[in-house]
């Protein structure tokens, strides 16, 4: 090992520029003090060591010192970083989670061999290939369900609420997840497409459902609903963006410090629509593609963005293959869209004393202008052209959806009606919604509110500072009040549970499909869009400069 160090550090040596051969000499030292380090500790270290765990480890944290998006993937983790960047698998296409005892089916796949067969949500995976599947956790499980296409499997479950037990024989399946899962028209003049990732022909997908859209004669605009997705491939997001915009215009710049990193995107393909009014929705989620799309369209004056700033990545990586069939993830350079703005939001290249890194400061960011001549910033993401509120979710809701009380409810509705009423339009009713309220009853959804925090606090110091037995009445009293009001809270949020409860039982009918669907009605970013997107003048009038 010491011999192979000291070559790599003459050829280092030999190829480099005096100015550059102090910093190879000290890349040189510091591999040769790990290697040995290594190997000492592999030797004498008085418990066992695995060394893959060790290096892994070592490995992990030198990238910590970075940024979150170089990462090593060893070979095991490869399988879950191609799914991720082409969102294809072999598998039986459903969706599993951990509930109580057991992984669960969450969320068959439409169109997909578990769903065909008959799997539902609710229903426990019992054994696969004669494995007992109890033993394991969700990411062990979900490795033994994936395999090539064509191979054989045969799963047992316990079917939800009825607890028959079942054999299931399949043939596994390349499992392909749309990135377009749903697309339709919100009223009968404005379109929606809603784009959840940019893998493989994700590009593809939003032309398709746009094409479909307009056959629609009475379309007016388009909905581009990109809140929640994290991003994606580079070339797909360029393609997105030709969908709405002409052949030859530049979308992305990059620059690294080596030459292979600098490198301009411009639209190469015949747009799909050119002129039709275009609305982009966006949040803190929408983050990398989601941002060169969303931040393209901003700068050209192409459409408005609607809804709450993005993410704030203007990082590119690339994937660099290592020994062993692993890779590094690296940051080889910053994006640029149109306007010539990045808009990274955290400088990973300067940290305080203890390592944190943080935002850019708003006395930094620089102006630049869009096609027509609005005014943008760098340094923050993309910030809205019309911002609405982030919609706030009340502590009893995440407490039923953490618990799985939404999940098994809509279980139990689908067990006791085979068919859906108004279809993706869905609504509970009153009534129905009280049998939700007594299903509830004896069932734990413990949560703390705001204010039972802040009551918490006051106790302690109160405590802490004596105060009188009086003082301390007049706690427990609030105390007792704020338990009966909480009490209360499945009638104060009663349109929030509803909605989210609509949500999960539609999805037992017509899968992810259904769930988005029904999930536009109440959204108030879509009723915003509607609304801009149906005033010509106003939309127009917001693309221009102002004079």
């Amino acid at each position: 090992m010491k011999n192979a160090i000291t070559i790599f550090c003459l050829c280092l040596l030999l190829n480099a520029t005096a100015a550059d051969q102090n910093r190879y000499f000290e890349i040189a030292k510091n591999m040769e003090l790990f290697t040995q380090l290594y190997k000492e500790l592999n030797t004498y270290y008085v418990d066992d060591v695995d060394p893959n765990k060790l290096m892994t480890d070592g490995i992990n944290k030198m990238l910590d010192g970075l940024d979150p998006f170089t990462n090593y993937i060893t070979g095991a983790d490869l399988d879950e970083y191609q799914f991720q960047t082409t969102g294809k698998y072999g598998g039986i296409g459903a969706r599993i989670s951990k509930i109580g005892d057991g992984v669960i089916i969450t969320d068959p796949y439409e169109g997909f061999p578990a769903q065909k067969a008959g799997l539902q949500a609710g229903d426990l995976i019992v054994e696969i290939d004669g494995k007992v599947a109890t033993k394991y956790n969700s990411d062990e499980v979900s490795q033994l369900l994936k395999g090539e296409p064509g191979t054989k499997i045969v799963v047992k479950v316990k079917k939800a609420i009825s607890n028959e037990e079942k054999t299931y024989t399949f043939n596994r399946q390349e499992i392909k997840i749309e990135n377009v899962p749903y697309y339709g028209m919100v009223n009968d003049k404005i379109g929606y497409i809603k784009l959840i990732s940019f893998t493989d022909n994700a590009a593809q997908e939003v032309q398709d459902a746009l094409r479909s859209l307009k056959k629609n004669p009475n379309i007016k605009g388009v909905i581009l609903d990109v809140r929640g997705n994290g991003g994606g491939l580079l070339n797909e997001a360029i393609n997105i963006c030709n969908t709405f915009v002409e052949r030859g215009v530049n979308i992305v710049n990059t620059k690294g410090k080596i030459q292979e990193a600098n490198f301009q995107y411009s639209t190469t393909g015949k747009p799909v629509d050119i002129d039709i009014p275009l609305a982009v929705l966006t949040d803190a989620g929408s983050a990398s593609a989601s941002e060169i799309v969303s931040g393209s369209i901003q700068d050209l004056d192409r459409g408005l963005i609607i809804g709450q700033n993005t993410y704030g990545k203007g990082l590119v990586q690339v994937t660099k293959p290592v020994a062993y069939k692993a890779k590094l993830k690296v940051t080889i350079s910053k994006y640029y869209i149109p306007s010539g703005r990045c808009i990274q939001r955290i400088d990973y290249s300067h940290r305080s004393a203890d390592g944190i890194a943080s935002a850019l400061p708003d006395s930094l960011r620089k102006i630049y202008k869009t096609k027509s001549g609005r005014i943008v910033k760098d340094g923050a993401g993309i910030e809205p052209d019309i911002k609405t509120e982030e919609e706030k979710v009340a502590p009893v809701t995440i407490a039923l959806f953490t618990n799985n009380h939404f999940f098994q409810f809509a279980n139990q509705y689908k067990y006791d009606h085979q068919t859906l009423r108004d279809g993706n339009n869905f609504s509970l009713s009153d009534e129905e919604y009280k049998q939700f309220t007594d299903y509830l009853k004896g069932k734990d959804y413990e949560y703390t509110t705001p204010s039972e925090v802040k009551l918490n606090d006051l106790k302690k110091t109160i405590k802490e500072d004596s105060y009188s037995e009086t003082v301390q009445q007049v706690i427990t009293d609030l105390e007792s009040k704020i338990k009966h009001d909480k009490s209360k809270d499945l009638i104060k949020y009663k349109d929030e549970i509803k909605h989210l409860l609509e949500q999960e039982i539609v999805s037992r009918y017509t899968y992810e499909k259904g769930r988005i669907a029904n999930s536009l009605k109440d959204d108030a970013e879509i009723k915003k869009a509607i609304e801009v997107l149906s005033d010509v003048a106003k939309y127009k009038s917001m693309l221009s400069a102002q004079k």
